[in-house]
């Protein structure tokens, strides 16, 4: 084998072993997140922002799409290991495949265009499709599953919604009123905080060690 052969090689499991590292350390952050909850006014107290998929978004965006799946992946089998389930993993599953829906988009698009502009259409994309495959996972799967593990009508979910905003009358409106602002909010949010910090710590992430 020729010297720079080895040298490839080499760089190649030093870069597989950087990529493993940082996506752990990005995933304890994320799992860190998740313990600071913000409710909202106009949803139910179930519904509370984390920043969790920030550090997500920042693995996609410097490591590419299958890394931020990963450490989305990581994310939620860790806070799954430290706080248990209150739906038998169908909710975890659920939260997994809205984070992938907001993260992966993104990251896609960013991938193909790595500018200022292209990492904006990407989270305005993302935060689209995280809303609408949200709302379809709640009215379909998540609160039909809640209202189950807790023993209670769809009706009384709906009730709690009602108690916070008028608007909310039936799970069709929940979802309108509660869970569509509620990932829009959340997608903004992310994004924003994404935006400002992530020229500045990418050259971290992107370094050799």
């Amino acid at each position: 084998m020729s010297t720079d052969a080895v040298v490839k090689t080499k760089g190649n499991s030093g870069t597989k072993v950087r990529m493993m590292a940082q996506m752990g350390m990005l995933s304890a952050i994320a799992v860190v997140l998740m313990l600071f909850e913000i409710p909202l006014p106009f949803a139910p107290s179930f519904y509370e922002i984390d920043f969790s998929e920030v550090p997500v978004l920042i693995g996609c965006f410097t490591m590419g799409p299958l890394a931020g799946a990963i450490i989305e992946l990581l994310k939620i089998l860790l806070n799954f290991a430290i706080n248990g389930t209150a739906t038998a993993g169908v909710g975890e599953v659920a939260n997994f495949l809205i984070g992938c829906a907001f993260v992966i988009p993104a990251a896609i698009i960013y991938k193909k265009k790595r500018t200022r502009t292209g990492a904006i259409i990407g989270m305005v994309t993302g935060t689209l499709f995280m809303t609408f495959i949200g709302c379809f996972l709640n009215a379909f799967v998540l609160l039909p599953t809640y209202a189950k593990a807790f023993g209670m009508p769809i009706d009384a979910l709906v009730g709690m919604g009602t108690a916070v905003n008028s608007h909310i009358t039936s799970l069709t409106t929940f979802v309108i009123f509660a869970v569509a602002p509620f990932n829009l909010l959340k997608g903004f949010l992310v994004s924003l905080i994404v935006f400002l910090i992530y020229k500045k710590i990418s050259p971290i992430l992107k370094a050799r060690i």
